[in-house]
């Protein structure tokens, strides 16, 4: 199992389709990698918003399901993906919260940088983590409860310590994103594994209240991964 595919995707694996009282979807560009690169597709007041985009064939076709594409959001610094690449064939801006406002240069697209509300969505854009090596955003609906999260937790393999539904990045265990815990999130759609489509505030509490105990675990099994058998 390769930890990050390339090439051309055509095997890709829906998932997070929700429809109570909002609607959108998630696909993984290639189901057989480690990485489990998450993208997602997210209904929304003025058209359907775009998130972290790995492109894949035909994924075009579960797009329009919910509606004509409004925008591409890009929620971390490394996630620019296949963004530029899919907002042209629409049309459409990417749009880069202004914590990360440095990396518009290196969209091959039109790019609009937002301080916090995506004018006419009905989405919003939050700080998660601001430093020199690290820029992140969270997208959240007040509306519905919808929060996206790019890396700053997860629930691909390499995130979770033992029975853990959800979990914090390896490299955030010690100083977990206690900002997260702000949001009353009915579902949370993560840029890596599936997402937690139910009471996904509580599972955000406790990943980050229990991210420092349990990272010895977690690191341990990461290690194991490693070892030859």
């Amino acid at each position: 199992m390769p930890m990050k595919a390339s090439g051309p995707a055509t095997d890709w694996q829906e998932i997070d389709r929700f429809e109570n009282g909002a609607r959108g979807a998630g696909w993984v560009a290639y189901p057989e990698e480690r990485m489990q690169r998450a993208s997602h597709a997210l209904a929304a007041d003025d058209g359907v918003y775009v998130v972290d985009p790995v492109d894949a064939e035909g994924v075009d076709d579960l797009l329009t399901e919910f509606g004509e594409v409004a925008g591409v959001v890009v929620l971390l610094d490394r996630h620019k993906r296949d963004a530029a690449s899919v907002a042209r064939r629409h049309d459409v801006p990417v749009y880069v919260p202004d914590v990360m406002a440095g990396i518009t240069d290196d969209i091959d697209a039109e790019t609009t940088v937002v301080r916090h509300d995506i004018d006419g969505s009905g989405l919003a854009v939050h700080g998660v983590i601001d430093n020199p090596l690290w820029s992140e955003a969270a997208l959240y609906s007040e509306d519905d409860g919808t929060l996206v999260v790019a890396e700053a937790v997860g629930t691909g393999s390499y995130f979770l310590a033992g029975d853990e539904r959800l979990g914090v990045h390896p490299a955030l265990r010690i100083t977990p994103p206690k900002r997260l815990r702000r949001f009353d999130a009915e579902r949370l759609l993560v840029g890596h594994g599936e997402g937690v489509l139910t009471d996904a505030a509580s599972a955000v509490d406790d990943a980050v209240s229990g991210a420092r105990g349990r990272a010895p675990r977690l690191y341990a099994q990461t290690l194991r991964s490693f070892l030859p058998v």
